[in-house]
């Protein structure tokens, strides 16, 4: 940590300096989220996935002077160097690949040994002083840059800490990408806890494994399409994974993939939040009278997003568009709107989306949820990804849940696509199980034999579903694809594409 502070000085980086960090989840990229913060620099990691043209905005945008990259990333690297004038180092980590010699740049090690000798520590001026920017998925527009203070990461890192029993026994597991929300703030998590990180350079199920056999892994974090992906590997069975601790986000898990998962002997803690509040803002905290309940109940209340985390305990809102708290009926939809320590000081750079981000002085995420009388809310939709079908509203997440129950379905995704009777019915695109033969006329009955009929898929469609490198399925190309098809064929005048980011 100190020789790359003293290296990023050496490269004059100074207080207030972004630093780029393009790296999978090795431990390059763990000691990117300590050497920039002791001298008061900005750590900007970045999504490895995202294309040259993506990575060469947010370099620009964010005005990074450092670009410290994987050498499995080299040609990316090559397609954007002459577009980002603002960086004057780049920086090499040689692991899996061979060093790039073709790019002008220092390789890590010996960047490292560049620093001279003493503690370069530079005290913040301020615990409000940002520490790190985190872009959004630009999913129709370009990333917006949340920026996280030092008081918000510190709260956030012991805070969730606390909600997962994290202690210095703990063995961590990165299988959340240390570019997402700073790993929702676990790389400080662990370390302040005096836990063991361990570093997983992609993730793969038949590692993952081994590890927790071999090494003993207590904590993971992950999207529920990771733990579909885990229970659905030949190596599951006859798996244990008791004493292992699952936290959960990024989709809305469907109970039975918390059935599954907890019935191979794990703990999941559900959470919920966003790009914008570092992570998980609400956690579905276990209740006493749970236990009582069966299997499949307990899978059903698990699956709502919960109360706020202990560091947010009057953070936490569902409000109609005049920003009254709707009736908590379990019933009545409306936003959920945040406030506290870990919702972002604001984006980077852009005044006009922070105030209209927080109009009404509170943070408005762009998810509809119900709220329930004890308190735990539970998420119906985004706003956009809400299918209104003849005047009626249909939750996809709910009917999401339902083709889950299905042996045969893996993974599915339910959209609104253009109907010219009722405006858009729900259309759900399917991951079939291993050697499994479900047709699409087996899921719509299945559907219809559990929820109300307009609300069942009236197609399906049997696919590889689009994910973020978060595990977070991409609706919005599946969805843009449908209504651009339409509105090609002339068959609607009206396109439903416009999509918000989505963190």
């Amino acid at each position: 940590m100190n020789c790359l502070a003293g290296a990023l000085k050496q490269a004059g980086v100074r207080k207030g300096d972004r630093v780029a960090f393009l790296v999978p989840n090795i431990p390059p990229m763990l000691e990117g989220h300590y050497g920039p913060l002791s001298i008061g620099a900005i750590l900007v990691a970045i999504n490895i996935r995202l294309s040259a043209r993506e990575i060469s905005y947010i370099l620009n945008h964010s005005g990074a002077k450092v670009l410290i990259f994987d050498s499995e990333l080299a040609p990316t690297i090559r397609a954007l160097k002459d577009e980002v004038p603002k960086v004057a180092t780049f920086v090499q980590v040689v692991d899996t690949a061979p060093m790039a010699k073709d790019i002008a740049c220092q390789e890590y090690e010996s960047f490292l040994a560049s620093a001279l000798p003493g503690n370069h520590r530079v005290e913040l001026d301020s615990e409000l002083d940002p520490i790190s920017i985190n872009y959004t998925s630009g999913t129709t527009g370009m990333p917006k840059g949340v920026q996280y203070s030092a008081r918000g990461a510190y709260l956030n890192a012991l805070g969730e800490s606390l909600e997962c029993g994290l202690n210095w026994r703990g063995v961590y597991l990165w299988t959340l990408p240390m570019f997402h929300c700073n790993g929702w703030c676990y790389t400080w998590g662990v370390t302040a806890m005096g836990g063991t990180h361990v570093c997983l350079r992609r993730v793969d199920p038949t590692e993952i494994y081994r590890l927790i056999n071999e090494l003993g892994i207590s904590h993971m974090c992950c999207a529920p399409t990771v733990l579909t992906s885990l229970y659905s590997a030949p190596e599951a069975k006859d798996q244990d994974l008791s004493g292992l601790t699952i936290m959960t986000a990024g989709a809305s898990p469907a109970p039975q993939v918390i059935r599954t998962i907890e019935g191979m002997g794990a703990y999941i803690h559900h959470v919920y939040g966003l790009t914008e509040t570092y992570g998980p803002h609400t956690i579905c905290a276990g209740q006493p009278d749970w236990d009582g309940l069966s299997v499949e109940d307990q899978a059903n209340v698990k699956s709502r997003q919960g109360v706020p985390l202990i560091i947010a305990q009057t953070g936490l809102r569902v409000v109609d568009k005049q920003m009254n708290d709707v009736p908590r009926n379990g019933k009545t939809m409306g936003e959920v709107v945040m406030q506290g320590n870990n919702v972002m000081s604001g984006y980077f750079n852009d005044p006009d989306a922070t105030a209209t981000a927080f109009e009404g002085g509170w943070f408005h995420s762009g998810d509809l949820a119900v709220w329930h009388p004890e308190g735990y809310i539970e998420l119906q939709d985004r706003i956009k990804d809400i299918i209104i079908s003849g005047g009626e509203n249909i939750s996809s997440q709910q009917v999401e849940k339902v083709i889950m129950e299905h042996s045969g379905v893996l993974e599915v995704c339910v959209i609104g696509v253009p109907d010219h009777r009722w405006g858009e019915v729900p259309k759900a695109f399917v991951v079939r199980s291993d050697d499994d033969k479900v047709t699409g006329e087996e899921i719509i009955q299945f559907t219809r034999d559990r929820i109300a009929h307009f609300k069942a898929p009236k197609s399906v469609e049997f696919i590889d579903l689009p994910k973020t490198a978060t595990g977070k399925i991409k609706k919005y190309i599946l969805r843009n694809r449908e209504w651009e098809a339409k509105k090609r064929s002339g068959t609607i005048k009206k396109n439903k594409i416009g999509d918000d980011n989505e963190s």
